[in-house]
Parts: C-alpha cells; sequence; structure tokens
C-alpha cells in the first residue's frame, strides 16, 4: 500500500481535552507509523492565543476559524468577509500539503468548510459521525438550521462515511439523508497498553464507577437511583461518578434526599492516569446514558480488568453482548439497573468472568486494528490532486502551444 498524505480535520484537538481530541491524535500518530504523511487542520476561535501552526506531537497542526453565521445582523454582515478568509487559508493549506483524503472527525464548522474545500479541489472527503448529532448537551442539530444544512451537504460531498456504530450511522440515515450505501461502521480504538495508573485517594475501599460528562444525557441520575436500591444490602459499597458538568450540584442534592451523601464521592476531572487508576479499583464499571453512540469508557474498563453494566440505548449492545462480555440494561428501568448492580456486587464469579470476556474482546478495538481500517478506506478514494502551480503551469504550457 503506497504511502498517503491525510490532512484529519477534527472539531477540536490539543489542548483541548476530550474523546475528538485523544481519537485524532491517536489516529495521526498510528498513521504516521505506517509510513503516511498526516496533518492536523482543526479549529480556533477569533483572537485566541494558539498559534496558527505547531508541531504537536510530531504532528503538524493548523488552526482555522471555522466561522458559522448566527441569527444576528453582525453576523451575517461579517459572515461572508470571515468565510472567505479561512477558505483562502485552507485552499493555501491544500496546495501546500496536497493531500490524498480529507477526513472530517465529529462534524460542526470544520465539516462544512472541508465540504466546500473537497468541492472545490476535488479531494475526496471522508465524514466521520461520532454521534455529535444525538450527543450535544443543548441538541444543536435539533436548533441550527446552518448546521443541519451543512451536515447534508457535507454527507452528499463524502465519498465515505463511517459512524462510530450502525445507532450513529441509521440516525444520520433518518435525519440526515445519508446515503448508506457509502456508509460503513469504524468503531473507535483504544490504546491496548493503557496508561501508567497515578494513584488516587478514594473514601471507599470497595466502589462502583461512573464516569463521564456530568450531564443529564449520561444518565448518572439513573444510576444513582439504582445505587440507593441497592446500598442497604452492600454497606460497605460507594458510588463514585467522576467527571465535570452541569449536573454536579443536583447529582448531590440528590444523593442528600436520598441518604446518600457519604455514599457518593464526585472527584471531578481526572487525567488519564487518574482515571486508570479509578478503573482498576472499581468493583464494576456502569455506564448508565439515555443515549450513547459508542463508549471508549468501555473499552477502558476492560482493558482494566473491570465488569461493565452499558445502556441499551444506542451502540454499546453493538459490542456488548448481554451475559458474556457484559450486562446490557435499559438505565430508565432502575429495577433492572438496580438488579445488574446487585448480582455484580454479590458474586465475584460473575465479576470475574464478564471481566475475562470483556478483555478477551479487546484486541479488536485496539488501534493498529482500526487504523488499518482507515488506511483501507483511503486507498479505495485516494486521488492525487496537483497543485495550484502545476495546474498554472499547465495552463501556460497550454497557451504557449496555441
Amino acid at each position: 500500500m503506497r504511502a498517503m498524505r491525510i490532512a484529519l480535520i477534527p472539531s477540536s484537538f490539543a489542548p483541548a481535552v476530550g474523546g475528538v481530541e485523544v481519537l485524532t491524535a491517536r489516529l495521526a500518530h498510528h498513521l504516521a507509523a505506517r509510513g503516511h504523511t498526516v496533518e492536523v487542520w482543526t479549529s480556533r476561535s477569533k483572537g485566541d492565543s494558539l498559534p496558527p501552526h505547531e508541531i504537536v506531537e510530531e504532528t503538524r497542526v493548523r488552526r482555522f476559524v471555522f466561522t458559522l453565521p448566527h441569527a444576528s445582523p453582525r453576523s451575517v454582515l461579517e459572515f461572508p468577509v470571515a468565510a472567505a478568509a479561512t477558505l483562502r487559508r485552507l485552499r493555501a493549506a491544500a496546495r501546500e500539503f496536497k493531500p490524498d483524503v480529507l477526513h472530517v472527525q465529529c462534524f460542526s464548522g470544520n465539516g462544512a468548510y472541508a465540504t466546500v474545500v473537497s468541492r472545490q479541489a476535488g479531494i475526496p472527503l471522508v465524514v466521520s459521525l461520532q454521534g455529535e448529532t444525538v450527543m450535544d448537551d443543548h441538541d444543536i442539530y435539533d436548533h441550527s438550521v446552518v448546521l443541519r444544512t451543512c451536515l447534508r451537504a457535507g454527507l452528499r460531498q463524502a465519498t465515505a462515511v463511517t459512524g462510530c456504530s450502525a445507532f450513529t450511522l441509521k440516525d444520520a440515515q433518518a435525519r440526515f439523508r445519508l446515503d448508506t450505501r457509502k456508509a460503513e461502521v469504524v468503531y473507535n480504538g483504544v490504546d491496548l497498553e493503557g496508561n501508567e495508573a497515578v494513584p488516587v485517594e478514594l473514601p471507599f475501599a470497595r466502589y462502583v464507577l461512573g464516569l463521564g460528562r456530568v450531564v443529564r444525557k449520561k444518565g448518572f441520575d439513573l444510576l444513582l437511583d439504582a445505587f440507593s436500591r441497592v446500598a442497604e444490602a452492600h454497606p460497605d459499597v460507594g458510588l463514585v461518578i467522576a467527571g465535570e458538568g452541569s449536573e454536579r450540584e443536583p447529582l448531590l442534592r440528590r444523593a442528600t434526599e436520598l441518604g446518600l451523601s457519604e455514599r457518593l464521592h464526585m472527584p471531578g476531572r481526572m487525567s488519564q492516569a487518574e482515571v486508570a487508576s479509578v478503573m482498576q479499583g472499581a468493583a464494576a464499571f456502569v455506564m448508565p446514558s439515555r443515549v450513547e453512540p459508542f463508549g471508549i469508557v468501555v473499552l477502558e474498563a476492560w482493558r482494566a480488568g473491570v465488569p461493565v453494566v452499558v445502556t441499551s440505548r444506542g451502540g454499546p449492545p453493538e459490542f456488548v453482548t448481554h451475559g458474556v462480555s457484559g450486562l446490557v440494561v435499559d438505565p430508565s428501568d432502575p429495577a433492572a439497573l438496580a438488579s445488574a448492580l446487585s448480582s455484580l456486587l454479590a458474586s465475584p464469579a460473575l465479576r470475574k468472568q464478564l471481566a475475562l470476556a470483556g478483555q478477551g474482546q479487546l484486541a479488536g478495538f485496539g488501534w493498529p486494528r482500526i487504523t488499518q481500517r482507515y488506511e483501507a478506506l483511503y486507498s479505495r478514494l485516494a486521488v492525487r490532486r496537483p497543485s495550484l502551480r502545476d495546474d498554472v503551469r499547465e495552463s501556460s504550457a497550454a497557451a504557449k502551444g496555441r
């Protein structure tokens, strides 16, 4: 397979912290290790202090202001000028880098501009949907006509569309007119070796763990209510919910109402090394999301050798087999979620069985395997385009010939 030049275009990148940032960084690293040349083209806010160009972990990063119009007179006036400036910079980057493929991760303003560049320059476009249409805290795709229109245009322009789950692609088909003939599932990956754990002090020796953005869609209130049903039978077990978000204070108040204020610990945002530590110490990991496109944290729990309880709503049932590699439960059924917790806490044998089965599946989600899936996709689509300088030379030669 020949070496290619790939522009990864995520909605956000380091120093921001999150799933798409980690995904892009790991994909860039593994593609480069396989001999490809990779750049990251990502977003920056107007006037922020991030440099427009820099090297991050040996990858060149270019940042652009991906402005989209808003419903205000000032935005209507300023948008055409700002958009034209960004498109000029993107076209210049395309002429300089000469990418074989533009790959959008998590569609937002980044995807809107990549769609235009793909169309103008004739560079194949890959769009990877990471659940952004269902997991935004404010349901922005339900409220923004601009984003809906841009996404539909991007899906039409894309030569290929991947989703982190079949659930994600079905949503795109139903709501955004995705042509499923050019769609395929490429699950997200995880580093099989993991991070070195940094010890974290917790008030419990034994605990159930929830981890993620502390927002309503993640369903931690449902986990707390289910935990309240098993707390009396397991007085030595605490509940740890790690992460930050708007539901933190409501959860603390609800724990007080349930008489569980001493049984709930919310340590806030954690580093990857701290996450590795709390994962390793958990009796069980629970993902109680009201909707979940995929769930990389499930892979992290498997890697740590911890049994999982996952939501039935979304992508997790596609790779977690109920009763084999985890327990799959509708989190809106508190009795069912409590029963799953109780069965794990009461049975060391079941915990071990599920954890071992999860670890057995992990190799299929390692970054080498995921990178090869994307690499194969790129190779089918890649068409090298001449640079603008080459176009000028060809035009000049043709003129002289006449």
